[in-house]
């Protein structure tokens, strides 16, 4: 009954993994519908017209796709070529912005481009992912025998880390040290590296978070946000208020109550509080569902690259897996009380133009390796897609 059910479900048939595209596309219409239902009052206070962030959100999805179609069509060598040069634009963008971004919040992440906003760690971000997943194709044996070559795409990424603490930005930062360290992990480095990392990775993050006031604050106020519920506490108590309303099934869509000017960023770092409220426990989980499905198609894609001995599509993926992984991780698990507050928004879910596009781009690679795997097994002998 199960390998029957197992071949049913497999996507051996299909010209690419039809789970990866469905779990994507259904984040992107959940995530339209949510952003609607969340931003009502606040587009209709600042502009007088309550779908605005919806149409801006729906122009977000459309251009996303406009972008991400075609790009299935690049191969990826033509990605490894540039990769590079990539890393290149990546540091640019970071500097960029320091200087002529646009000031958010005490933040200077968005570089302003006509009437849109360029997110620079965003598009960093993939960069990065692309530069060392080439950078472990070329030097595979040297990462899992030699502490220097294992070092080196860290040491690249202090400078990174610098870039985006500078913003401040630490919510990308935690996600892009995690990626590099997970691609590393994911390439056979020792595991006894990691551990001795760690510990150096605490204590820096530990002289970091009380090296000012306002960092301690933020991560302790996370563990009794009660205890100033109308200051540093005052925006993951009204995430929880919503939790505790939505019980099972949810207020019902259009039906929340903590979206009303009560729940700062509604429809976009904390739209997953909105979902929990509207659409309760079930609907909750399920988007956590389409996220571990994605999440999963990823590695599996990921995998097969490398059982097909194309390391760079490999890495690539394994990349691409982690940062949607750590994204919805860190965002659910700030939302929901259990991580400090950080700013990240969900993989194309939440509001914002720079994440949808990035994170189209990236399901769209997956695609590309999907297929690019796809071919390479079908035209060994004996070899099919698994």
């Amino acid at each position: 009954m199960i390998a029957a059910l197992r071949r049913r479900l497999s996507t051996d048939h299909q010209r690419c993994d039809g789970w990866l595209l469905i779990a994507a596309v259904s984040l992107l219409m959940v995530g339209w519908v949510m952003v609607t239902s969340a931003s009502t009052e606040i587009a209709a206070s600042l502009t007088g017209n309550p779908y605005y962030f919806s149409l801006r959100h729906g122009a977000f999805i459309l251009i996303s796709l406009l972008i991400a179609v075609p790009l299935v069509r690049v191969p990826l060598a033509l990605w490894k070529r540039y990769a590079g040069w990539l890393l290149v634009l990546a540091f640019g963008l970071l500097v960029v912005v320091l200087f002529v971004g646009t000031e958010v919040n005490g933040s200077r992440r968005w570089i302003r481009l006509a009437v849109i906003n360029v997110q620079a760690s965003e598009v960093a971000k993939l960069c990065l992912i692309l530069f060392v997943a080439r950078y472990l194709e070329r030097f595979l044996p040297g990462v899992r025998r030699y502490w220097w070559d294992f070092l080196k795409p860290l040491v690249i990424l202090v400078p990174f880390g610098v870039l985006l603490i500078m913003e401040p930005d630490y919510g990308a930062l935690v996600v892009v040290t995690g990626c590099v360290m997970g691609m590393l992990l994911m390439a056979g480095a020792p595991l006894m590296r990691f551990i001795l990392l760690l510990a150096l990775v605490v204590a820096l993050g530990g002289i970091v978070a009380v090296a000012e006031p306002y960092r301690l604050e933020r991560l302790t106020s996370f563990t009794n946000p009660w205890a100033d519920m109308y200051d540093s506490g005052y925006q993951l108590t009204q995430a929880l208020i919503a939790y505790g309303r939505g019980h099972w099934f949810g207020l019902g869509l259009g039906n929340s109550v903590q979206k009303l000017f009560y729940l700062p960023e509604a429809h976009t770092d904390f739209v997953f509080a909105v979902i929990a409220e509207e659409l309760g426990l079930v609907g909750a989980v399920a988007v956590v569902g389409l996220f571990a499905v994605l999440v999963y198609r990823a590695l599996r894609i990921g995998r097969r690259a490398e059982l097909a001995r194309l390391p760079f599509a490999a890495y690539l993926s394994y990349g691409i897996a982690l940062v949607f992984g750590a994204q919805a991780f860190i965002n659910i698990g700030v939302s929901t009380g259990m991580l400090p507050t950080k700013g990240l928004t969900l993989p194309l879910l939440s509001y914002g133009g720079s994440s949808l596009v990035v994170s189209a781009v990236m399901v769209a690679l997956l695609v590309r390796v999907d297929l690019d795997t796809r071919q390479v097994l079908r035209s060994a002998p004996g070899g099919k897609a698994r």
